[in-house]
């Protein structure tokens, strides 16, 4: 259980991915360069690549973004954050907005 004091710290905003990519010599992932209302888009790295074969599938999907976690460079390349997903059973699936929201848009 974490404080609701805790759970306040986390940024999540909307993204919007305009460019999705495998990244070469990695079985599992994919590279994102998501606009999230700031000044230039956001470079982030996910895990989800046995999910979606086709990551051109993702361009233009508006996804929860976790702003607020610490870069990590991943095979050479630095995430800019986390894309949040529904996942179980066996799936794996985007989470989005049921209206079309601008980039950068709070989740609370």
């Amino acid at each position: 259980m974490i404080s609701f004091e805790h759970f306040a710290q986390c940024d999540i905003r909307i993204g919007l991915i305009i460019q999705a990519d495998i990244v070469e010599g990695a079985d599992r992932l994919i590279v994102f360069s998501i606009d999230v209302g700031e000044e230039a888009p956001r470079t982030i790295v996910s895990g989800i690549r046995e999910f979606y074969s086709a990551p051109e599938s993702l361009i233009g999907k508006r996804v929860p973004v976790l702003m607020n976690l610490e870069p990590r460079a991943i095979k050479g390349i630095m995430s800019e954050g986390m894309v949040l997903y529904v996942v179980g059973d066996g799936t794996l699936t985007t989470l989005e907005p049921a209206e079309e929201v601008r980039p950068g848009t709070p989740v609370h």
